[in-house]
């Protein structure tokens, strides 16, 4: 079984201004990806879905793709 990359890293907290490491975790739709398929664990997941939803608030993402 994989291990969390954010528990991997040790990283406690997902800055919403990064906007490189958020892409990865966003679907081509501008969804976000199911923790399965990241293999984030659920702490590290509502942490990554705040920090998106936020980068979507400040316009650094977008809500939905064409």
């Amino acid at each position: 079984m994989r291990q969390c990359v954010f528990c991997s890293q040790n990283l406690s907290v997902i800055d919403y201004k990064d906007t490189n490491l958020l892409k990865r975790f966003v679907s081509h739709q501008a969804k976000i990806i199911d923790p399965q398929h990241t293999r984030t664990c659920a702490k590290h997941q509502r942490k990554l879905s705040l920090a998106i939803k936020r980068a979507r608030f400040l316009g650094l993402l977008p809500f939905v793709r064409n």
